[in-house]
């Protein structure tokens, strides 16, 4: 990313955080905004959930951002309603500030995809 493309990025970025803020009160992070990812694709609406549901719920929403490059295709769902993915392609190795940037990226599309 050149410097126009990384404010343009960071931009998109925050103001996505701050309507989200408006909506819950609160800043999220990327790993509360991938939470709320994974809620919206299973589409049971706000409940509670295990230890291992959240972990599910953020593998979810991990694929369906990461669908949106390539690396992940829906295989369906199963009789619980909980979706599953099929991975197609491995991720490049990544730093970690790389895979934050990657899953905002996905994050800012997703949003701007659901407007």
């Amino acid at each position: 990313m050149d410097a126009v493309e990384l404010a343009i990025f960071k931009d998109k970025w925050r103001a996505l955080v701050m309507r989200l803020a408006d909506d819950f009160g609160e800043e999220p992070d990327l790993q509360a905004v991938i939470f709320l990812i994974g809620v919206q694709e299973l589409g049971r609406g706000p409940q509670k959930f295990s230890k291992d549901e959240k972990q599910d719920l953020m593998h979810i929403a991990t694929c369906k951002l990461l669908s949106q490059f390539g690396y992940y295709a829906l295989e369906g769902k199963d009789q619980d309603g909980w979706p599953h993915w099929a991975l197609l392609k491995q991720l490049p190795p990544l730093t970690l500030r790389e895979q934050d940037t990657l899953l905002k990226q996905a994050v800012i599309e997703y949003f701007e995809k659901e407007i």
